[in-house]
């Protein structure tokens, strides 16, 4: 399974919205150059999350993007499914069922492709946006050296 860079833009919007807490909309362009995403493609994959009922825009002046989830309700696997469609969707032939298979080991690679992706599965669908907050919270703090013996 791979994420595409429409899906990686996607989650990153969705991260700096739920970064700014949600109070207020947000610009586009603020969007965009917090997290390196050209504006013009930024604006498809919103208005595609706001069609799947993740975002909503304001119009205006003080108009924009909001989320319309709460971050801690909002998984990455819920933002990766509206824009790519869903998690280990099969891009390969499978085995058919009932069939011997022509080569050795297709059996046990299939099961372990399918083992591959419910783990992926089960980590995107267990982390919120919240959780990806504290995470770069985490990873942002100075490590500070403590020389007591």
């Amino acid at each position: 399974m791979s994420i595409s860079k429409k899906c990686i833009y996607a989650l990153r919007a969705i991260f700096e919205l739920s970064l700014r807490g949600g109070s207020e909309p947000v610009k586009i362009n603020k969007i965009a150059d917090a997290q390196d995403i050209p504006p013009r493609f930024l604006e498809v994959i919103l208005n595609q999350l706001k069609h799947a009922g993740y975002v909503d825009s304001r119009r205006g002046k003080k108009g924009g993007y909001i989320l319309s989830y709460n971050p801690q309700d909002l998984t990455v696997s819920k933002i990766i499914e509206a824009v790519q469609g869903p998690i280990g969707k099969k891009t390969g032939k499978g085995l058919k069922t009932g069939k011997q298979s022509p080569r050795r080991g297709d059996y046990a690679f299939t099961q372990m492709w399918e083992s591959a992706i419910k783990a992926v599965s089960s980590i995107y669908g267990n982390t919120s946006f919240s959780d990806l907050i504290e995470l770069d919270k985490a990873g942002r703090q100075p490590y500070i050296v403590n020389y007591t013996i």
